[in-house]
Parts: structure tokens; C-alpha cells; sequence
């Protein structure tokens, strides 16, 4: 039987340090499954189908990862709902810094209560992704600073298109 992960986030936009994780999950299960949130208690930069365009576009154009690899999703509801209707039975989040880790516990805690089934598998990105954030790579464009070490081609040029 097949492996999946459900990674969930919402990739305003994606950068290397989602990608480590991605690729970094592709060596223990069969198939990631990239769940972007359109929930709407956020102020996006991009909107949903602007950012399932910049995810596919860094993925399979920028990176070559394989659709059958990789799968780029758009989600509105419980992260727990999803795994059941993907047949997920794991969540990968990723850790940066210790600061992190009290959010992360306690969201894997409120999904174990949610659904026991599902576990929540931690990883982290290699050291110099782990400083990466989708913030700080806008604030870094907006102010016109150069982003080439933390994205990928695709993403940076819908970041200057955004901002020019």
C-alpha cells in the first residue's frame, strides 16, 4: 500500500524551506500531498488560485518534480478532514526554531484529539533553510532586496510581478 503525507500550509509564497521538507518526505513516503489553505482569517499577498499556480509552477516547471510525486491541492476545511478524504493517515509540519515547536505541539495535539489515526510527522529543513520564511522573502522583495537564495525563478517573478 501506498504511502502519502499531507503537508498543509499556506505557501503565501513557497520557498526552498517548504521544498527541503517536501523533498525530505519524498525519501520516506510514496506521494506529498501539497495542501494549500484558502482559509480566510489570513491577509494573503496571493490568492488561492494564484498561489496554486506558484507552488505547481516551483514544483513541476522550476524544480521537474513529478505530479505523480508531488500533488498541489486547494483545502477550506479541517486538516484532519482532509487526511480522511486523501487518505492520509499522516501531517508533516515543519520546524525552524524552537519558537516553532510550542505552536506545532499543541496544533499535532489538537489534531490527535480531532483523529487518533493521524499522526503528525515533524521535520526540519537543512540549516540554511532553516532561517527561510514566506514573510520574510516578502518583505526582502518588497524593499528590493534579492531573493534568489530563498525561492525558486517561477516564485520570484510572480513576487516582482506583485509588487511592481
Amino acid at each position: 500500500m501506498k504511502k502519502n503525507v499531507l503537508y498543509p500550509g499556506t505557501f503565501d509564497p513557497i520557498t526552498f524551506g517548504h521544498i527541503d521538507l517536501i523533498k525530505k518526505a519524498l525519501k520516506i513516503v510514496d506521494t506529498v500531498i501539497v495542501a494549500v489553505s484558502e482559509t480566510r482569517n489570513k491577509n494573503y499577498l496571493f490568492d488561492i488560485d494564484e498561489r496554486l499556480s506558484i507552488v505547481k509552477n516551483a514544483l513541476y516547471k522550476d524544480l521537474k518534480i513529478k505530479p505523480t510525486k508531488v500533488k498541489v491541492i486547494s483545502f477550506n476545511s479541517l486538516t484532519t478532514q482532509l487526511c480522511k478524504k486523501m487518505n492520509s493517515k499522516i501531517i508533516l509540519r515543519g520546524l525552524r526554531a524552537v519558537s516553532d515547536f510550542e505552536y506545532e505541539f499543541q496544533l499535532a495535539g489538537m489534531n490527535r484529539k480531532l483523529d487518533s489515526s493521524i499522526e503528525t510527522m515533524f521535520l526540519m529543513s537543512d540549516l540554511e533553510n532553516q532561517i527561510i520564511s514566506s514573510n520574510f522573502v516578502k518583505e526582502i522583495i518588497q524593499l528590493r532586496g534579492d531573493i534568489k537564495k530563498f525561492t525558486t525563478k517561477s516564485t520570484i517573478k510572480a513576487l516582482k510581478d506583485k509588487y511592481e
